[in-house]
């Protein structure tokens, strides 16, 4: 078994602003693992830094490195091959960095397992939904929107007071349904009613998203009493237990489910079918993945959910090579392209 580690520094191309940060550049983490000569790819994009209970670049890379790779290295001692992707949710501790690394490996495993078998990811999620598409955008500054014709819902950046004459003026031209998405930013009711009045004035405000701290399920639910516009809850879900408190107390009826956050694409499925069950509308989210995780993303949007999700590409600056993915038969259907692996860093390789 070996085992390779990748970090990519991307420039995004349309800077997207959020309550707490400025989302202008990433670092997404590829792992590489070939066994018996058959190699998977898994990829998760981090945030910078720990935010609103999302862990920081430095931390999923200390996690991969000390728990998740040499948790991989005694299986394989010990059993004499990789293990099954489907064991590896189980993987995941406590840590806040602990499910976007197990994430990271479990996708390399699945990937790898398909094509050792010569399946692809259709076989094993048949598609059921043409997903549409959800592009992101920003009231908080003005930086260059990237919307593209096909989306069917915009989630604009945004915190408490009133939008600029800009922001109204680029919604109104738009003209899609609007997700508000406050980033935890909002401390009182008023704050998010008063914002969704003015901007009703100019567009369809359909969701308002994460108003309150993560965890805050109390003030959530009120805010869903006073308005006429379901709530989503985005960071406040990483796990059932999350889900059953947000359906207990009536705090939401979307959720956005990450699969980075929530531990792997095994827990994702999870998630959206009990959401589903307990009359939840969820959504995939992303963090400004490449296309080879999105095209993965895409693949669990379309076995399972209907609402529009984060699955378009990432405009990103490229340097020093012209494709981020190569076709490839099997497995996702795509690989991350040799060039662009050879313009990123090796962070730790292991056999």
């Amino acid at each position: 078994m070996r085992a390779t580690l990748w970090r990519q520094d991307i420039e995004i191309r349309f800077a997207v602003r959020a309550g707490a940060q400025r989302h202008d550049a990433r670092s997404r983490l590829f792992l590489e693992v070939e066994h018996d000569g058959v190699v998977g790819y898994g990829e998760v994009a981090p945030q910078p830094h720990a935010l609103n209970g999302d862990p920081g670049l430095a931390d999923v890379l200390d996690e991969v490195r000390v728990f998740v790779l040499p948790q991989l290295e005694q299986i394989v001692a010990r059993e004499g091959t990789v293990p099954s992707w489907s064991r590896v949710a189980r993987f995941a501790g406590s840590r806040a960095a602990s499910n976007p690394a197990v994430a990271l490996l479990e996708m390399a495993l699945l990937d790898r397992e398909l094509r050792a078998s010569g399946r692809s990811i259709g076989d094993l999620w048949p598609a059921r939904y043409a997903t549409p598409l959800q592009a992101t955008v920003s009231l908080l500054d003005e930086d260059e929107w990237h919307v593209e014709r096909d989306v069917a819902r915009v989630r604009a950046k945004t915190a408490p007071g009133t939008p600029s004459a800009w922001a109204l003026e680029r919604l109104a031209a738009l003209d899609r349904p609007v997700l508000l998405d406050f980033n935890c930013t909002a401390t009182s009711d008023a704050e998010v009613v008063e914002q969704v009045r003015a901007i009703r004035a100019v567009a369809r405000v359909v969701v308002v998203e994460q108003p309150f701290a993560v965890g805050n399920v109390i003030d959530q639910a009120r805010l869903a009493a006073l308005l006429d516009v379901p709530l989503s809850v985005d960071e406040g879900v990483r796990s059932l237990r999350d889900l059953a408190q947000l359906v207990r107390y009536g705090a939401a009826s979307i959720i956005c489910v990450k699969p980075a956050r929530v531990g792997g694409l095994a827990n994702a499925r999870t998630l959206i079918a009990k959401a589903q069950e307990s009359g939840l509308r969820p959504y995939v989210g992303g963090f400004f993945e490449s296309p080879y995780a999105r095209s993965v993303h895409r693949a669990l949007a379309a076995n399972g959910v209907d609402e529009p999700s984060d699955l378009g590409p990432v405009p990103v600056v490229l340097v020093g090579y012209d494709r981020e993915v190569d076709e490839a038969p099997g497995g996702f259907g795509v690989v991350p392209s040799p060039e662009m692996l050879a313009h990123a860093a090796v962070v730790t390789s292991v056999d």
